[in-house]
């Protein structure tokens, strides 16, 4: 990776990791389905010209079904679980939670893709990595039912993006990403507009609650997608996977500085044992530099929302 790339990568973990930050300030004025909805709708439509340019919505219709479907296992279902979450957790707390994906990805793999099974090390960072929720859960929420109810929505947001990219990998593999995600995004607004209708705030949103709507959609959501298939289309998918490891980082920093959260000892130990055992769950294996010779392994395709 060159110099600009990891520009690109830091940009994108920067990106990824505000969306919690964006999350919580909206929720002080609108209701988790419209954070929902407006993050979905405005990230379609700041992918709709590249998707156009690039031509990648050809066959979007013929797919509209198994699209349908993606949209609600890994955008629209794990989007409203987190958001509901994050009302009875901090900012910081959900970034790291999120990143369980990969864990679920390898329990996953056990019984729906023999060639993505990782065994040794990768069985250690499961349990690594569920103890590492565990110790968040039980020690770090706080809150009592109401925080251990948002954690487990969260980890369950991590699960369809896990589920989404198995999905993803068995019935949308012809479909160009960019244009896929154009099309998840817009069938995801769709889904939650009901909800975010009936749930309208009694009074119009404030202005941090605005900003932060529009900067998770455009920013958070829109332009971050466009810069990881950017990095994809540069480094390839495994070297742009590495942001599922910085994204957490910089929502810790957010919810520390930004929202006053507090990051005390259980919350440090949480982080690396959930970011670990991701990685070892994973496969452990840090991508190398890329040979004329080099070709992608096998690894179930990028989940479409990883991270957000």
């Amino acid at each position: 990776m060159n110099r600009k790339a990891w520009i690109q990568l830091s940009a994108l973990g920067a990106l990824w990791g505000a969306s919690y930050l964006f999350i919580k300030v909206a929720l002080e004025d609108v209701s988790p389905a419209g954070v929902v909805f407006a993050r979905t709708a405005l990230a379609a439509l700041v992918l709709l010209p590249f998707a156009l340019r690039a031509g990648a919505l050809a066959g979007v219709r013929e797919r509209l079904w198994p699209i349908t479907m993606l949209a609600f296992v890994q955008i629209a279902a794990p989007f409203l679980l987190i958001a509901v979450g994050e009302e009875h957790l901090s900012s910081s707390l959900t970034g790291i939670l999120v990143a369980t994906a990969p864990i679920f990805t390898f329990l996953l793999a056990i019984k729906l893709d023999q060639e993505e099974r990782v065994h040794g090390s990768g069985l250690f960072g499961v349990f690594l990595g569920i103890a590492g929720v565990v110790l968040l859960l039980g020690v770090d929420a706080g809150g009592g039912t109401a925080a251990l109810a948002g954690g487990l929505m969260v980890i369950l947001a991590s699960l369809g993006y896990a589920l989404g990219a198995f999905y993803l990998k068995r019935q949308l593999g012809g479909v160009q990403p960019i244009g896929l995600v154009t099309a998840a995004m817009a069938v995801s607004a769709l889904m939650v507009l009901p909800l975010a209708a009936i749930s309208l705030p009694a009074d119009a949103p404030g202005l941090a609650a605005l900003g932060s709507l529009a900067a998770l959609g455009f920013l958070g959501t829109g332009l971050a997608f466009v810069i990881f298939f950017t990095l994809i289309g540069r480094v390839g998918p495994g070297k742009a996977s590495l942001v599922a490891y910085v994204a957490p980082g910089f929502a810790v920093l957010y919810g520390v500085l930004l929202l006053g959260e507090g990051f005390g000892p259980a919350t440090f130990a949480g982080l690396l044992m959930i970011l670990g055992g991701s990685w070892l769950a994973a496969g452990g294996d840090l991508p190398r530099p890329s040979t004329k010779d080099s070709r992608p392994q096998s690894r179930p395709a990028a989940p479409v929302a990883e991270s957000t």
